[in-house]
């Protein structure tokens, strides 16, 4: 029987999840600023805990962004040590994937819009749509302006808007949703819902191909010298 770890803190929140034999268990702590020193002791206390050893693990799965530049490298650099020392492959999933399901999970939502608040009054966006259990993006991921926010063209039926870029924007995203949660945040255990479809896909890639997803060309911008 398969058995994943999970692993995410591209936002507030500080999370793992682990399956194993079946069952999933985690921990969700929405904890700013707190993930590096946090983490480590979580995945810990969460394999302790299902009498799991590292060595039991088949793959690690994390969040990849889009999220907290210093978020997504904190799982990153977590997830690259533990698979290069277990020889382990890593399962990159979408922090914007997870939020629209964990909205499948909490909410029953069967579309969902997703957006994190990406801060410089933009966000990032993504349309997903449920199919046979797992969130599928439906266009593509992209960090905006609220007001260019949209649904995919060929949109019908009911959305659910999950994320806090609806927190911080709703009156500026000119899209109608049927619902809203706009405090929502990532958990590791969708996070791992979605990483079990792309393990039986065979998605899984070595450790050293686990790389972040900021969606912004340039995460910083240099200071550019005066002129002469």
């Amino acid at each position: 029987m398969t058995t994943l770890l999970a692993l995410d803190t591209a936002t507030e929140a500080c999370s793992v999840a682990l399956l194993h034999d079946g069952k999933v268990s985690s921990h969700y702590e929405v904890i700013p600023r707190l993930h590096a020193q946090r983490l480590l002791p979580m995945i810990k206390a969460l394999l302790e805990q299902a009498g799991v050893p590292l060595s039991a693990l088949d793959a690690i799965a994390f969040g990849r962004g889009p999220g907290a530049f210093t978020g997504v490298r904190i799982a990153i650099g977590v997830v690259q040590g533990l698979a290069f020392a277990l020889d382990r492959p890593v399962l990159p999933v979408s922090n914007l994937a997870v939020l629209a399901q964990r909205a499948l999970r909490e909410h029953g939502a069967s579309q969902v819009a997703a957006a994190i608040d990406a801060r410089m009054d933009e966000l990032y966006w993504g349309c997903y749509r449920a199919e046979q259990g797992e969130m599928r993006l439906a266009g593509v991921e992209a960090v905006l302006a609220p007001e260019r926010a949209a649904l995919p063209h060929d949109a019908s039926g009911d959305w659910f808007a999950a994320g806090t870029g609806w927190g911080s924007f709703a009156s500026r995203i000119a899209v109608p949703v049927s619902g809203q949660d706009g405090a929502m945040l990532p958990h590791a255990e969708d996070l791992l819902s979605l990483a079990r479809f792309a393990w039986a896909r065979g998605e899984a890639l070595v450790a050293d191909l686990a790389q972040p997803v900021y969606l912004r060309d340039q995460v910083a911008t240099p200071r550019m010298p005066p002129p002469a």
